[in-house]
């Protein structure tokens, strides 16, 4: 697409004259180059230890007040708050130079805009909004301003999309890998038991996923001071937002392009973001490469659910662009209403499930009864083109993604030195609890560590004391418990003054950043049909916050503005 805006459809038609989100890339998006990247010989972490010096931070100045503002309850309203870092790092653009009535009249054109366009998830306070489709709607949390982030690093992360794509197929494919990576963590984590016992029931039948189906997210934060970029996560089940991440790149275009004199910025400086699009792309061959054009395309959700929409951006790109029919179905649904053929067939009621689409699965919370595991066990032994698979929902465990680090682990499963040298550069500092001098050293400095468990979705992860507090009890106790989880090195990204926006209030003040990359791999036998960067995510979160998801409700949408 051109980087340029073009205006959404009040009627949220998604042809491609109206949704400019969803059309294709420019060169000034076409960011799988020919860029090399250096290995980084200055942080090796599951040899070394890393050095760090805490940022310092200094407080708001004097421009700043520390008295609330208001606007016009028409308008939405402004409130400062005071976290507890700061620092003088400039933004996109200097916040303390935007008077009050141009913050109300951009609060009250991206709350218009946002509900015109579809930028809405269910409001928590509407009981229905989870259930019924246009109950209780509310603009999705979002930044006013897009976020600054580095060209390079920018390029560098889009790079390693494919890269990432092809380590996951090949690391599902080692079944004693996953096994033995996980062998200890099954003893302590009853969800990963559960998960590796159907993983192993796949093995014994014999069965194999000859169309692999792969839609991911590798999540990173920009290192403040050693400018590197480092990798958080890779999610290889349920990567949120590919609709609504859209939807803010182009909110923020528009508001650029609205207020370009007052505000200076270039529209043309915001990525084109092309997730949805993509994602059902990736979808569609995936539908096609099954061979049944009377099949759908199954989407399992939750009960309830208030990020819906953004599912239903992506289940209406598949129907409108590419005539293909989705299906929603809980758990629960499945294994009701679930029929396996012979021939390995899955029939929901009468429909044929060409592809499983999981956006629930990934918690225990998931699965509240046997029914629900029943479920996910009818679904991996079908003919059906899962995403993931049980292999590649394992391969994204945090335990793997510890295990990949270490040294010379990434050559089993990749050949090409270059590609192990990029993947090498963004790994942080990861740990395996039987590490005795980490884990003295996390007891002594714990403000330099997280401490992560095997589970997805946010607000799981431990920080600051509690890390200190968690190893010494788990010493004391000496029980398996500790093969639940990881040690990871803390990054310290650079601390910004931003606006953020969550139930028409517009809340100044002190964020962090962190970007995500979206992926698609897709392929039959040994024929590999899509593997590429498919758009991003950006999500921003006040300093003083730990966790970093929006539906979680830690953080806010956002989009790039590269510098």
């Amino acid at each position: 697409m051109g980087v340029g805006y073009s205006s959404c459809s009040l009627s949220l038609s998604l042809s491609y004259s109206h949704i400019s989100c969803f059309a294709s890339t420019t060169t000034t998006t076409t960011l799988l180059s020919s860029h090399k990247s250096t290995p980084n010989s200055s942080l090796n972490p599951p040899t070394s230890k890393f050095h760090y010096q805490k940022p310092t931070y200094t407080t708001m100045t004097a421009q700043s007040s520390s008295s609330p503002m208001f606007l016009p309850i028409q308008s939405g309203r402004v409130e400062e708050i005071k976290t507890q870092y700061h620092n003088s790092t400039k933004p996109v653009s200097d916040l303390h130079s935007l008077d009050l009535e141009l913050i109300q009249r951009l609060v009250y054109d991206s709350l218009v805009w946002s509900s015109l366009h579809g930028l809405v998830v269910g409001d928590k306070n509407v009981q229905r909004s989870g259930t019924v489709p246009g109950v209780g709607m509310v603009h999705a949390p979002f930044a006013l301003l897009p976020m600054s982030f580095p060209e390079s690093q920018w390029r560098q992360a889009c790079e390693l999309a494919p890269i990432f794509n092809e380590l996951v197929d090949r690391v599902s494919l080692d079944a004693n890998f996953l096994q033995e990576s996980l062998s200890r963590t099954k003893k302590a984590d009853a969800f990963t038991s559960r998960l590796l016992d159907i993983h192993s029931k796949m093995l014994e039948s014999g069965k194999k996923e000859e169309i692999r189906l792969g839609l991911h997210r590798s999540d990173y934060m920009l290192d403040e001071q050693t400018k590197l970029l480092l990798q958080i996560e890779l999610n290889t089940i349920s990567s949120s937002f590919p609709g609504l991440s859209c939807l803010v790149s182009e909110l923020h275009r528009s508001i650029l392009n609205q207020y370009k004199e007052h505000l200076g910025l270039d529209s043309r400086r915001i990525p084109g973001n092309t997730a949805v699009s993509q994602f059902a792309e990736a979808l569609t061959k995936a539908w096609k490469e099954y061979n049944n054009p009377r099949a759908v395309v199954m989407v399992v959700v939750q009960p309830e659910e208030r990020n819906m929409y953004d599912q239903h951006w992506l289940c209406s790109v598949l129907k409108e662009r590419h005539d293909v029919t989705t299906i929603r179905k809980t758990l629960a649904e499945i294994e009701a209403q679930g029929v396996l053929l012979p021939d390995g067939t899955l029939l929901i009621g009468n429909q044929v499930i060409a592809v499983i689409y999981f956006r629930a699965g990934y918690a225990p919370i998931d699965y509240p009864s046997e029914s629900e595991w029943r479920a996910r066990e009818l679904m991996e032994q079908s003919s059906a083109v899962k995403c993931p698979s049980i292999s590649y929902h394992l391969t994204g465990t945090k335990k793997v993604q510890q295990e990949l680090a270490k040294p010379n682990v990434l050559e089993r499963f990749l050949e090409n030195k270059e590609d192990i040298a990029k993947l090498r550069k963004c790994f942080a500092g990861l740990w395996s609890l039987d590490d005795s001098n980490t884990v003295k050293d996390a007891i002594e400095r714990p403000e330099f560590y997280v401490m992560k468990p095997q589970r997805e979705g946010g607000g799981n992860n431990i920080y600051g004391d509690d890390v200190r507090k968690t190893l010494l009890r788990l010493q004391v106790e000496g029980s398996e418990e500790d093969a639940a989880y990881i040690l990871m090195q803390r990054i310290f990204p650079t601390i910004v003054p931003t606006f953020l926006m969550r139930d028409g209030i517009c809340h100044k003040d002190h964020a962090i950043s962190e970007l995500g990359i979206y992926s698609a791999y897709l392929r039959n036998k040994e024929n590999v049909i899509m593997n590429e960067q498919c758009g991003y995510l950006m999500r921003t979160k006040v300093s003083s916050s730990n966790e970093g998801g929006v539906a979680a409700g830690f953080a806010v949408l956002d989009s790039v503005y590269l510098t």
